[in-house]
């Protein structure tokens, strides 16, 4: 078989033996291109893996002052002041009521599995700002703010955008997610 193609390339005129290593030679290019896209996605990959298998190490090896920091922050929590879902929608309504702010919105407080020691409870919250006074928003803003600081660490925040409504564009719209820790009673 290759002998037979072998003297058929032979046998052609210098034009077609030219098309055709062109032709080889396209492919071959082709081929090193894929080839070379796998290779870097692999490559990657591998960094990646190795760079998160490095990080897990060092959380293992510092496992013991992991584990006495978390007993030590667990310790000074007060169990009677930890909030559930709905106590935490209560507690963040409340204060969002005191500071003024009106026309809220939250979605459904999550409720996680957690384990038999504590749980963590998220919610998102949206204020829509339609206060002509941005003096009188930003006021209601802050003491809101205040409030949710002072009630640290129980109730805290984890993710904060303000941003324009998407209704009347001139307008802002806060979109809150905060988050509780539950610790279970001891009976």
């Amino acid at each position: 078989m290759i002998r037979t193609l072998r003297a058929h390339f032979l046998g052609c005129q210098l034009r077609e033996k030219m098309l055709v290593v062109g032709f080889l030679a396209l492919a071959v290019l082709v081929w090193l291109s894929n080839f070379s896209k796998r290779a870097s996605a692999f490559w990657r990959e591998q960094h990646r893996t190795s760079i998160d298998l490095a990080e897990q190490a060092q959380w293992l090896g510092n496992r013991a002052s992991v584990e006495t920091a978390a007993q030590k922050a667990a310790a000074r929590l007060d169990a009677t002041k930890t909030l559930d879902g709905v106590r935490l929608l209560e507690a963040v309504q409340k204060m969002a009521s005191d500071a003024g702010l009106r026309n809220t919105t939250s979605a459904a407080p999550s409720n996680p599995p957690g384990n038999a020691q504590f749980s963590i409870h998220t919610l998102d919250y949206t204020v829509n700002l339609r206060d002509p006074d941005p003096g009188k928003n930003w006021d209601a803003l802050t003491k809101f703010y205040s409030a949710l600081q002072q009630r640290s660490p129980y109730i805290g925040i984890e993710q904060f955008t303000l941003r324009p409504d998407p209704v009347n564009r001139a307008q802002l719209s806060l979109v809150l997610r905060v988050s509780s820790v539950e610790i279970a009673k001891s009976r």
